[in-house]
């Protein structure tokens, strides 16, 4: 990964990232919205003058639900699932990528269309619908042993379940965060 220019990445002492990596997750997992919460990180490392993520979609084959993730996401029969992969960067750090499994007959007709054809993360796009989310798992990918991993390592892992304002799940979602978490900009 080629860092922006003017630009300071990964300096970090291996306890401050440790305690960085900490803080960050646990953000993240008393969140109701990765993308609030990865777009407060980034103007907190000061990594760009508008902290604004993008969502650029990752190729690759369709993946539908597994059935566990069908029980989940409380499908009806005959029920639609929709998949999205992206990375989510903010001023050129690809900060994690995210999977989402998302039902589109429980979306508005405008958030299916900006899901299809803008780079608006899932949670800016699906806010009016006040999503909660339910965490069912932190995956540490990173060992606390190792140093401070650089910008493309992959750091931890987070899979939840986004629900409507009435409960009623709407997505479930596997995000990875990368080394590039750790980076802050000038000051």
């Amino acid at each position: 990964m080629t860092l922006p220019a003017g630009r300071h990445a990964l300096t970090t002492p291996t306890s401050d990232a440790e305690a960085l990596i900490e803080t960050l997750s646990a953000r993240l997992l008393n969140g109701d919205s990765a993308t609030t919460v990865l777009e407060g990180w980034c103007e907190e490392r000061r990594l760009a003058s508008e902290a604004r993520l993008v969502a650029t979609r990752v190729p690759g084959p369709e993946r539908g639900p597994s059935p566990v993730q069908s029980r989940r996401l409380a499908l009806s029969h005959g029920e639609a699932v929709r998949y999205r992969h992206v990375r989510l960067s903010c001023a050129g750090y690809v900060l994690s990528q995210a999977e989402n499994w998302y039902v589109p007959a429980r979306l508005t007709t405008e958030m299916n269309l900006s899901l299809d054809r803008t780079e608006a993360p899932f949670g800016r796009v699906v806010h009016t619908l006040f999503p909660k989310r339910r965490n069912l798992r932190l995956l540490r990918l990173w060992p606390r042993d190792a140093g401070v991993p650089g910008p493309s390592d992959l750091v931890f892992a987070i899979e939840a379940i986004l629900s409507d304002r009435s409960g009623r799940p709407i997505c479930e979602v596997s995000e990875t965060y990368t080394g590039a978490i750790l980076a802050r900009g000038e000051v």
